[in-house]
């Protein structure tokens, strides 16, 4: 009997053993499906964070551009980074991804058959490993882009389609870390019926031309559509009572802030709608001093309070804009309109779009305040500031662009430079803002900005100068010295907008004192205003907006890398030989390659010289960089003697003479051997004239005569490298050179 109890036992035990083997091996057969993406992919158009991805093969190219070495800008090959980093070869293979922060001076090498270019700065960089997930992390089986592709997984055919646009929650704290690498993108998904997601991430609907959407109720977890009327959120006491450290200023909070819903029309009853909204306009900003509360700010040491007067504004229930919405809701009630239960409503598109005023064509980022110091009255007040700018401004797609940034805490886009196409949208869209309450964190705010808003993906057009200006209560709590230096040269211009500004007293709490002119592009007066009540922020408007459309006076969109006319002097003799001559062109095209070229960034020029010299290209014969690399490629060698003096000459009259007034002249000369004529009265001409010199010398080349050529301090504007096959070693220094001058010069 024992013996087959035991036995039974050891059977069972067998058993459960083959089983738990079995389950772990099918366990381990299913395995993640690995994406694949192209060539050409970069990491920058790709919005998760962190994922795995599949190369195909044949990925090693010159065409696809790879900026840094280990750590690479974001506008990357994903897969050429790979193959530069090691990880794979040209065949091809599994690779792990990780976004991260911004860098500074990604440093150009060769490594394993790829070519890697430097670059000063750039948003956003990311790191490539060996492609096996990493223990307690889940990765994505499709990607996300930020383009209007999307790897988001469609629903059965012959069923309506439902835009859904990303949306960050209200409460901030929860998407401060996610917010700054995901920007404004919108990602577009397809579904038949409404699913249940999480109550914190509230998912609403940019008024413009698309299927009708969906919105999420704040207080539950149910999609519903969007002709429901709002549902208004309050704010406690308790969530208000977040003041400043140090220094507290006490003001009248109000007890709630409405956070309506984007309405959407059915078409049947879109006429009637759109002639409300129309009537709207004349009387959405117009308010009635409804009731009368008192402002007190405590000063310390002073035992003075102050009071002002204040109105509160508010819309009425009998609005057009309320009428419209019931008139929609009674057509969805009574109206046959065909629409079986589960299908979508497809309103016409209500949103038009602008010229807008040609004169200031400006992609502009207000950053509002939305601190609890402010007080819920004078966050009214400051909206229909903004409010007033935009009308002001003329917003349309040939004019001005511009979207709103809310700080606190934490920043978060409120809407980006192409979702509002026209002042009158645009308007509509600033009532709707809710206040998001936080601290004054202002350089937080800067550094948000600089990295996220400004993106091909947010509507940043190129070739209009970006601007900031900054509405700030008071005084940041936060530094934003270091914030504003990268945001500057960047080609950011920053402007700040003081409202009661730190008195005397107040200073002594104030992190940084003198913030404004740690902050704005020029401290000269231009680009800051300082406001004494925030009822009479009205009064600077006009101002402002002048101000920011004076383009010409935007010194802070000229950077290092697109405001430049560089002329460079090759020496064409006959000891460099054809092979070496090729290698300088190459490395003349490598420095080209690293600036922003056209008509009005940088332009480039090329002077080649023996005895005798050659005007190769002018600053205005290209304006495109494939344009300027092709003409690089055609220079043929000539051959014959050294006069790097005469060569000088040739080019301070015949190139750099005709260099734009508002462009710095930078001469790279590069030369093999001493000269046959004398270079120091030459290049001191040439430095009289404003030509910053650079001298790189190779092989043979003499070094006082470098130093003579190059401007003071001779050290950092001169170089000497043993072969010509080093030269690339210098394409990352000199530019890094270059850009440190640049951002160098005083802010007066």
């Amino acid at each position: 009997m024992k013996t087959t109890a035991i036995a039974i036992f050891f059977g069972v035990f067998l058993t459960c053993t083959y089983t738990a083997k079995e389950a772990t091996r099918k366990m381990k057969k299913a395995r993640l499906y690995v994406p694949q993406i192209d060539c050409d992919v970069k990491a920058g158009k790709i919005i998760n964070p962190e994922f795995i991805a599949k190369c195909p093969p044949g990925c090693q190219d010159v065409k696809y551009r790879v900026y840094g070495t280990d750590i690479y800008a974001s506008f990357s090959s994903i897969c050429n980074a790979a193959i530069h980093s090691g990880i794979i070869d040209n065949a091809g293979g599994k690779i792990l991804v990780q976004k991260v922060a911004g860098h500074s001076a990604y440093r150009g090498s060769f490594s394993n058959g790829v070519r890697s270019l430097s670059l000063p700065r750039w948003r956003e960089s990311f790191l490539v490993s060996e492609g096996k997930p990493r223990k307690g992390v889940t990765y994505p089986s499709t990607l996300e882009y930020s383009s209007s592709k999307s790897t988001a997984v469609k629903s059965e055919p012959k069923k309506p389609e439902q835009d859904l646009k990303a949306m960050k929650s209200a409460d901030t704290t929860n998407t401060s870390e996610k917010a700054p690498e995901q920007g404004d993108t919108v990602h577009k998904e397809y579904q038949t019926s409404p699913v249940p997601t999480p109550a914190t991430q509230m998912a609403t609907t940019t008024p413009t031309p698309t299927p009708t959407t969906t919105t999420m109720d704040p207080s539950t977890t149910r999609l519903k559509q969007t002709t429901a009327p709002a549902t208004t959120r309050t704010t406690t006491a308790a969530a208000a009572a977040k003041t400043r450290p140090g220094l507290h200023r006490v003001r009248d909070i109000g007890s709630s802030s409405v956070h309506p819903a984007y309405s959407s029309v059915v078409a049947a009853a879109s006429r009637q709608v759109q002639a409300a909204q129309g009537r709207e306009q004349n009387t959405a900003f117009r308010s009635t001093s409804t009731s009368t509360s008192n402002r007190i700010i405590l000063r310390p040491n002073t035992g003075i309070q102050r009071q002002e007067p204040v109105a509160a504004f508010r819309r009425t229930d009998g609005s057009p804009s309320h009428l419209a919405t019931k008139h929609t809701l009674m057509s969805l009630s009574f109206l046959s309109l065909g629409f079986s239960s589960k299908e979508e409503l497809n309103p016409k598109p209500l949103a038009s779009i602008s010229q807008g005023n040609p004169n200031c064509k400006v992609d502009l980022s207000f950053l509002m305040d939305g601190s609890w110091s402010i007080g819920k009255r004078r966050f009214h007040l400051q909206k229909r500031f903004l409010a007033n700018v935009a009308q002001a401004l003329g917003i349309g797609s040939a004019g001005p662009l511009m979207g709103i940034v809310q700080y606190g805490d934490d920043p978060s886009t409120e809407f980006n430079l192409k979702t509002h196409t026209n002042s009158k949208d645009l308007r509509n869209a600033i009532e709707k803002i809710p206040q998001r309450g936080g601290l004054s964190n202002a350089g937080k705010a800067l550094s948000f900005v600089n990295k996220n808003f400004f993106l091909d993906a947010n509507g940043n057009r190129g070739g209009a100068p970006n601007v900031v200006v900054v509405v700030v209560d008071g005084w940041p709590t936060d530094q934003v010295e270091e914030a504003s230096r990268l945001a500057r040269e960047s080609g950011i211009n920053i402007f700040f907008v003081t409202v009661e500004a730190a008195t005397e007293i107040e200073k002594q709490s104030v992190i940084e004192p003198d913030f404004v002119d740690k902050a704005v592009c020029r401290t000269n007066g231009f680009y800051s205003i300082n406001v004494p009540s925030w009822f009479s922020l009205h009064k600077v408007v006009q101002p402002l907006v002048k101000r920011v459309c004076d383009t010409d006076r935007l010194a802070c969109s000229k950077t290092c890398l697109n405001s430049a006319d560089i002329g460079f002097v090759i020496d064409g003799s006959s000891s460099v030989g054809t092979g070496n001559f090729r290698t300088v062109l190459q490395f003349v095209a490598n420095i080209s390659k690293e600036f922003e070229i056209s008509d009005t960034d940088t332009r480039i020029g090329a002077v080649q010289y023996t005895y005798e010299q050659r005007l190769e290209f002018s600053f205005d014969k290209y304006s495109t960089k494939q344009d300027v690399l092709s003409a690089i490629k055609r220079i043929s060698y000539w051959s014959g003697g050294t006069s790097t003096g005469a060569a000088i000459s040739y080019a301070t009259e015949q190139l750099f003479s005709k260099s734009k007034p508002n462009k710095r002249k930078i001469m790279i000369l590069i030369t093999d051997g001493r000269s046959y004529d004398d270079v120091s009265v030459p290049a001191m001409a040439a430095h009289q004239n404003g030509v910053i010199a650079y001298s790189i010398g190779v092989a043979w080349a003499a070094q006082d005569e470098l130093e003579a050529i190059a401007t003071d301090p001779d050290k950092e504007h001169s170089f000497f490298v043993d072969e010509f096959d080093n030269l690339y070693r210098f394409v990352n220094q000199l530019i890094q050179n270059i850009c440190t001058e640049f951002n160098s010069q005083p802010r007066n």
